[in-house]
């Protein structure tokens, strides 16, 4: 049942296969739904901007700690899905996942600009967990070609 890409067919680790469809359905949502909580839990609470009293510049409405978070947080569940669900599947759940977390949020902007701001969010998330699901590819590779 090992899917040439990646999908959730593909074999677990150690060899083992996957318990049939319903139980990458429930992996794929796991993913899925810890993406988006990693959106809701680092940033979809903060909608206040910092004024700098000495410059009157405004920036935010996020803070670096969060970004950092946010970051390390969605970097654990793509690591994770990929073990699970396998690494290219994992990829297109947490982007559209995440993205359309932020969407929910960020819809109610009143300058509209939100959109522009999904295609970012969509090609940050998808291009940084394609390079860690790749890494995890490679890692997974050398490991099976030194078991053989």
């Amino acid at each position: 049942m090992t899917s040439s890409t990646g999908g959730p067919e593909q074999s677990l680790p150690g060899g083992a296969a996957p318990r049939g469809r319903a139980s990458a359905a429930w992996r794929t949502a796991l993913v899925a739904v810890l993406s988006a909580a990693c959106w809701f839990a680092w940033f979809g609470w903060d909608t206040t901007y910092q004024v700098d009293p000495a410059t009157g510049v405004a920036s935010g409405p996020y803070e670096a700690w969060q970004v950092l978070g946010c970051v390390l947080s969605l970097a654990a569940v793509v690591v994770l899905g990929s073990l699970v669900l396998g690494p290219w599947w994992t990829v297109l759940t947490a982007t559209v996942a995440f993205t359309t977390a932020f969407s929910v949020t960020a819809s109610s902007d009143e300058t509209g600009l939100w959109g522009v701001g999904a295609v970012l969010v969509a090609f940050g998330v998808a291009a940084g967990s394609t390079v860690l699901a790749t890494v995890m590819s490679l890692v997974a590779s050398r490991r099976r070609a030194r078991a053989a």
